[in-house]
C-alpha cells in the first residue's frame, strides 16, 4: 500500500463507517482505511450480492482474521426500499436478464450446496458453505440497526465522518429519511456506483463486459440510490467506472501472498482476477483523493451524472 494516505493524515481526526454488502474476501476496505490513518466506527451491512444477513456475518469472519473485532458490526437493511426478487425477476422478463442480480438472483439450493452464497427465498437464512474464509464466532452489535448508528455517529462526530457505500444505498437512504441532518453533517459520501455512458457495453458487449457493466449496487435498489445521491452531503464521490480500469493479475496475487499470513493467503487464494478492484478503488479514493489523476468537480457535473445514471434507474422504477 505504500504511502497511501500519507498526504491526508491530518491532525483532525479522520472517522469512517464502511456499508457493505461484505463477501469472504472482504477486508481490504477496512484495511485500507486504517493504513491510512482513519479510525473505524463500524462495519454496516446492507442486502446486495447476498442478504444482508449472510454479508454481515462476512464481515464479522474478515475481522476475526485480523483480530480486529474490537470494530463492531451492526445489521442493515434486509429489503431494498421496494424491489422484491419476484419485482426484480418481473423487470427482468420484460428488459433482460442481468448476468449478474446479487441476492435478488433465482432460489439455486444446489449452487448454495456447492458454496455459494444465498439468492431469493428465505433472507434470514445463512449458507456456512460460503465462509471460506471461517465461520465467524464473533455477534453483530445488536444495540441499534445500521441506520441509527450512522445517524448517532454524525451527531457526535459531525463534519469528520466518510460514509463508504459500496453496495446498495438502502441504509444511507433510511439515515437521511430518518434525520433530515444526517446528510449534511457526514464529511462526505464515497459511493461504488454510478457508472456513466456505458449502456452500450451493456446491451451489446460480451457477458463479461455487460457483467462488470451493470450498476448493480443502484439496480438492486435505484430508489435508495435516488434519495442518497440527491441528500445534502457536503460531497459525493462516485467510483464508477475507474474502478473496472483496477485490475487484479495473478502476478500481483503472487506478490502479495510472498508476505504470507491469514488475509494473504486468503486474498491470494479466493479473490481471483475476473473482477476489478471494484469496493477496493472507492476506498483508495476515500484515504487519498490525490490519487485521482482526472477528476471533475463541480455542481453542474454532478447533476449531469446523475441524470444519466437516473435514465437508467427510473426505468428499472418503472
Amino acid at each position: 500500500m505504500g504511502a497511501l494516505g500519507a498526504t491526508n493524515l491530518q491532525s483532525e481526526k479522520r472517522y469512517a463507517i464502511l456499508d457493505n454488502d461484505w463477501l469472504a474476501v472482504g477486508f481490504l476496505p477496512f484495511l485500507l482505511a486504517m493504513k491510512g490513518g482513519m479510525e473505524i466506527l463500524g462495519l454496516v451491512s446492507v442486502t446486495g450480492n447476498s442478504w444482508q444477513k449472510q454479508c454481515g456475518l462476512h464481515a464479522l469472519a474478515n475481522l476475526e482474521i485480523g483480530n480486529l473485532t474490537c470494530i463492531p458490526v451492526y445489521q442493515g437493511a434486509t429489503w431494498p426500499l421496494i424491489n422484491t426478487p419476484e419485482r426484480f425477476q418481473a423487470w427482468e422478463s420484460v428488459h433482460g436478464k442481468l448476468p449478474f442480480q446479487g441476492a435478488l438472483g433465482p432460489l439455486n439450493v444446489t449452487a448454495e450446496q456447492q458454496g455459494k452464497n444465498p439468492t431469493s427465498g428465505d433472507p434470514n437464512r445463512v449458507t456456512p458453505e460460503a465462509f471460506v474464509e471461517g465461520f465467524p464466532k464473533t455477534n453483530f452489535n445488536n444495540s441499534t440497526n445500521a441506520a441509527s448508528f450512522m445517524v448517532q455517529m454524525v451527531h457526535d462526530y459531525p463534519h469528520q465522518i466518510s460514509i463508504y457505500a459500496a453496495g446498495p444505498l438502502t441504509n444511507i437512504a433510511l439515515a437521511v429519511r430518518m434525520d433530515p441532518l444526517f446528510a449534511s453533517l457526514a464529511k462526505e459520501l464515497v459511493i461504488m456506483g454510478g457508472y456513466v455512458d456505458s449502456n452500450m457495453l451493456q446491451t451489446s458487449g460480451s457477458l463479461e463486459q455487460a457483467n462488470i457493466n451493470s450498476d448493480i449496487n443502484f439496480i438492486i435498489d435505484p430508489e435508495a440510490a435516488k434519495i442518497a445521491v440527491n441528500a445534502d452531503f457536503p460531497e459525493i464521490i462516485l467510483a464508477g467506472n475507474v474502478a473496472n480500469q483496477v485490475q487484479p493479475t495473478q502476478g500481483f496475487l503472487d506478490e502479495v501472498y510472498q508476505f504470507k499470513n491469514s488475509f494473504t493467503r486468503l486474498f491470494h487464494d479466493h479473490y481471483g482476477t475476473r473482477f476489478p478492484f471494484w469496493d477496493e478503488t472507492a476506498a483508495a479514493l476515500m484515504v487519498d483523493r490525490s490519487i485521482a489523476l482526472n477528476k471533475s468537480r463541480g455542481k453542474s457535473y454532478i447533476t449531469l451524472f446523475i441524470s444519466k445514471c437516473y435514465e437508467e434507474i427510473e426505468l428499472i422504477s418503472e
